[in-house]
């Protein structure tokens, strides 16, 4: 693991450390791919982590004079999912951000981390390439901006240098005669790497007196994941598309001709055929939803984050720097009470509490922040403490499954999990009851599509599923009683 972790308060001192440490060096935003890479051995050599979580205003998401929309380096897909203005003028990325991973996974990853993974199949890649985005990269060298369809060089590889720093991604708002989406084909609703997925955005004639299906199209952006080696544009598709209308032939022919850019590959999720395939279908889909107008809604107006009452979506900042290496100290606070712990800044913030802490509540189920067992809250949001890094409790509030009680009264979600015998083997039961908890102090009155998205990212080994969406239905009407 690593040897040295700085908590930074600029990015002028970010890149000067990566200036200095190189390929050593990693920046740590959401961390959620970083963890598993260097625990997996796919990133070697690592000794230094540089954490721009406590950097203020890096999680804005702004409209600028010139009708371009920049989100900073820490903008989490929750917060593209919770968005006002992503939902009216990026729709396409708002559904993608919708789809990635789960409440939790969505509180700390973040889309500048998702786009340098550069997995073909990462969602967020083909809404912000339909939509002609660009990066800036910062480096003690300078600043350079690179459009997103000139930043990949194969599967994960960019034309970041090991010294830059992602600050920006900016692209054009979509204006009033553009309509967009995204489907993601995966292997189920949560939690999915997905199989195939593909971004739309139409210009239309100016003529808005007519329905979407009969307006002419000026310009098509269609891009295609987990099919090429690099997310690509479906050119021919895009290319038929000009001056025609969304009738159900043009359909039928353009997403023909989509799978033609696409050159999908066997592996353990499906098969070239079914990609190629799917291909058809997804293209198909997002068209007939926008010649339909049914596209925003595939995500919910008023969507789960699980963020409470009192997180606003903005990490404490620092008003110092600060570093630690083995054997420096954290000082946290878990469940109210203070703990200073030494030799635990090479671990994961589950290792931590259990370890270090002794609080053993919290599970691991699967440490690839799959299963949800290890769910906490952090500085007031849910996430999976086995994606979190130790030193990132240094100065935070963290809330386990033993401070859910309040002395020897339950909290309603346990008391109701035991009433509805919704415990049991009981391993999957600490991250259930944190996701509720987190739910209902967001949520009082879930609906059970709700109560169903807040538990996506948790795992019930046991099936035992009604009775938990039961008991946690139960504790919201206890809350008012």
């Amino acid at each position: 693991m690593w040897h040295n972790y700085h908590s930074v308060t600029s990015l002028e001192e970010a890149v000067q450390i990566l200036a200095k440490e190189k390929e050593k060096a990693r920046i740590v935003a959401g961390a959620t791919d970083l963890i598993l890479e260097i625990e997996r051995n796919v990133r070697r050599g690592i000794e230094t982590l540089i954490d721009i979580t406590r950097v203020p205003n890096l999680d804005q998401i702004v409209l600028d004079e010139d009708e371009v929309i920049h989100l900073g380096p820490m903008v989490t897909h929750n917060h593209c999912v919770a968005s006002k203005l992503l939902h009216e003028r990026a729709f396409p990325l708002v559904a993608a951000a919708w789809e990635v991973g789960a409440p939790q996974i969505r509180n700390r990853g973040t889309v500048a981390g998702n786009l340098i993974t550069a997995s073909p199949a990462n969602d967020t890649i083909p809404p912000l390439m339909a939509l002609d985005a660009k990066v800036t990269l910062l480096s003690a060298r300078g600043e350079r901006v690179v459009p997103l369809r000139e930043f990949y060089k194969g599967v994960r590889q960019t034309v970041m240098e090991a010294d830059e720093l992602m600050v920006d991604i900016s692209f054009p708002a979509m204006r009033a005669n553009q309509r967009g989406t995204f489907i993601k084909l995966g292997l189920r609703k949560a939690q999915a790497i997905s199989v195939v997925n593909a971004a739309v955005l139409l210009t239309f004639a100016e003529d808005d007196s007519k329905p979407v299906a009969e307006r002419r199209i000026e310009r098509a952006a269609i891009t295609l994941g987990a099919v090429t080696p690099i997310i690509c544009h479906a050119e021919q598709a895009e290319q038929a598309l000009v001056g025609k209308t969304l009738s159900e032939e043009v359909i039928e022919e353009v997403s023909r001709l989509a799978q033609q850019s696409a050159h999908p590959i066997d592996d353990v999720r499906s098969s070239a055929d079914y990609r190629y395939e799917m291909v058809r279908v997804c293209v198909a889909r997002c068209l007939r939803q926008i010649a339909q107008g049914v596209e925003t809604q595939a995500v919910p107006s008023d969507p789960v984050l699980l963020w409470g009452k009192d997180y606003d979506g903005h990490a404490p900042a620092f008003d110092h720097s600060v570093q630690h290496q083995r054997q420096d100290e954290i000082v946290t606070t878990v469940n109210g009470k203070e703990y200073r712990v030494r030799g635990a800044s090479h671990k994961t913030l589950l290792r931590f509490i259990r370890e270090d802490i002794g609080l053993t509540g919290t599970k691991e189920g699967c440490a690839e922040g799959e299963c949800g067992a290890c769910t906490v809250f952090l500085d007031g949001m849910a996430v999976m403490s086995c994606l979190v890094p130790a030193p990132r409790a240094h100065g935070a509030e963290i809330v386990t499954i033993e401070g859910l009680a309040q002395g020897e009264q339950l909290h309603p979600v346990q008391r109701t999990f035991i009433e509805e015998g919704a415990v049991q083997c009981g391993y999957c039961t600490p991250g259930f009851l944190m996701s509720a908890a987190k739910l209902l102090e967001e949520k009082p009155h879930p609906s059970r599509e709700d109560v169903q998205w807040a538990i996506s990212g948790n795992l019930c080994r046991c099936t035992g599923y009604y009775s938990i969406v039961r008991a946690i239905e139960k504790a919201a009407q206890l809350v008012h009683e």
